[in-house]
């Protein structure tokens, strides 16, 4: 068990006497219902989130349609109000379809999550409750804005349920950690025990099987999202920040229309925007088999990526520019890798800090039962041509890994290089994502013994995907994953985003795959 020593257990005690203070000065504002929702029969309060939950949000102060200020708000004209983000396990009805409310001053809760027997609800400082579905499920963030004695940066507390196995010298239920602690919502049995993984290597374990009960208040951390950030068919999502937003693309197979492109302002919410090759533009050697794009920004403009099948039924590699990452993009009209003798996908571009760019793809060797390298060899300034000496990086040599490695991304940290990599049949719960570290681009590299992200509570066979850097210097990956029951089949490979966390000089994902509400990017 680790969750902190004396210090971190009494400094939680006197942050959360903090909170419920500054909590007394919240008000009454929002104890105005929903519309058509009647606050004291507890059966529509329960369904459409009680009298608390359904309060008030934005700034009419006439206790109008959901979102809107209720009859005990400010109208609005008050300078601090706090955004109450709920996680996804909320109850609510169709009368509240977005996933928070904005309510005047200061609003605080201390963590708890009592259980009812069917539900689990939070009791906030202004008197909303919110209830949750299911047992010790509370994740609430917590924004305030233009208040006085408020955390000014992100926190959050975890508060652990009656079954938590409490050491000797940690009095208080709970922890206080100043930055964004994440869990993935997997609950693992060890004999007769059950622990949650943290993202900071806690492992707080609980009595029973499959009993891990955990609440999370994430306090001035930016709200929350949940998995999948995209819930359509999205294999292989490449990822690229064209200086204005993300744009993504997709595998696309055999559809008329090839590799369809979204664009994001927060890697969370996605528009369609089109495609690379829309219908009656695929590149003519091109016949089939439109998979792994990836476009990168090269020069004044951007270059695509892609793998399609040759006419001569081989896999190869292509390239095709364009002015915009959203096109319209133009085929080199010859692949950029192609070999006869054997199939080359899953392509890849890094650029290094000297400004050096390197190409990075996979011989498909798994389909003709041989090995499968990845290689990597320096591309020429403008991204269309090879020069210099191929290398191979890696290949399938770990019992994991299983008959293939593939989907490349290389990104460097502290003076590092760590090439991502996705092991074993995609369509299989033993899919993962492995990670290996080099001091230079092309090697040699040294692998994890283990992946960072495999098979665990909503998601199976997570993998092949992009690692980003955000604004605020935070790694995240977007990476896709089936259904967990739905491998081969269901609704697809449905997008996911996790952060990438940075310890002992290796990247570590332990809140991944998520299943529960994380504070976004």
């Amino acid at each position: 068990m680790a969750c902190g020593d004396d210090d971190s257990a009494s400094g939680g005690t006197s942050g959360g006497a903090g909170g419920a203070d500054a909590g007394g000065t919240g008000g009454t504002a929002g104890t105005q219902s929903w519309p058509d929702v009647d606050a004291s029969d507890d059966t529509d309060a329960r369904t459409d989130g009680s009298a608390g939950v359904g309060g008030s949000a934005g700034t009419a102060g006439s206790g109008g349609s959901a979102g809107d200020a209720g009859v005990g708000g400010t109208g609005g004209s008050a300078p601090c109000t706090t955004r109450i983000t709920y996680g996804s396990a909320w109850i609510h009805g169709p009368n509240h379809p977005q996933d928070f409310d904005v309510a005047s001053d200061i609003v605080t809760w201390d963590g708890n999550c009592a259980f009812d027997g069917t539900s689990s609800y939070a009791e906030l400082s202004n008197g909303w409750k919110p209830y949750f579905a299911g047992k010790g499920s509370c994740v609430i963030a917590l924004d305030h804005e233009g208040c006085q004695g408020v955390p000014t940066a992100c926190e959050t507390r975890v508060t652990y349920g009656p079954t938590w196995k409490a050491a000797p010298n940690h009095p208080a239920r709970y922890d206080d950690i100043a930055e964004s602690l994440l869990w993935s919502g997997i609950c693992s049995n060890d004999g007769a025990d059950s622990f949650a993984r943290l993202s900071n290597g806690w492992t707080p374990y609980f009595s029973g099987s499959n009993a891990c009960d955990l609440s999370f208040r994430h306090t001035q951390c930016g709200g929350l999202y949940a998995n999948p950030v995209l819930d359509v068919d999205c294999p292989d999502p490449g990822v690229v920040h064209d200086g204005t937003s993300y744009v993504m693309a997709c595998t696309s197979g055999n559809a008329g229309n090839a590799f369809p492109l979204r664009t994001s302002q927060d890697l969370v919410h996605w528009e369609a925007k089109g495609h690379i090759f829309p219908s009656g533009s695929k590149p003519s050697w091109a016949a089939s088999d439109f998979w792994a794009p990836e476009i990168h920004r090269i020069g004044s403009g951007f270059v695509a990526y892609f793998t399609a099948r040759h006419q001569n039924g081989v896999l190869s590699v292509g390239a095709a520019t364009a002015p915009s990452a959203l096109g319209p993009y133009t085929d080199m009209g010859q692949p950029l890798l192609h070999d006869p003798a054997m199939g080359l996908i899953d392509a890849t571009q890094y650029q290094d800090p000297q400004g050096k760019r390197y190409l990075l793809w996979k011989e498909d060797g798994n389909a003709v039962g041989k090995p499968t390298p990845i290689h990597g060899q320096e591309l020429a300034a403008d991204g269309l041509s090879l020069v210099g000496t191929r290398v191979t990086l890696i290949t399938n040599d770990q019992a994991w890994e299983g008959a293939l490695v593939e989907g490349p991304w290389v990104v460097d940290h502290g003076g590092q290089y760590y090439l991502f990599y996705s092991a074993n049949g995609y369509a299989s719960t033993s899919y993962a994502i492995g990670v290996a570290r080099a001091s230079s681009p092309l090697g040699p590299y040294v692998k994890a013994s283990e992946p960072i992200v495999r098979t665990g509570g909503l998601w199976a066979g997570p993998g092949h995907g992009s690692v980003l850097t955000t604004p605020k210097g935070e790694t995240w990956h977007v990476y896709h994953s089936w259904r967990a029951g739905q491998v081969g089949g269901g609704s697809g490979r449905l997008v996911l985003l996790d952060r990438v966390l940075w310890e002992g000089g290796w990247p570590n994902m332990r809140a991944a795959p998520s299943g529960i509400s994380l504070p976004p990017p």
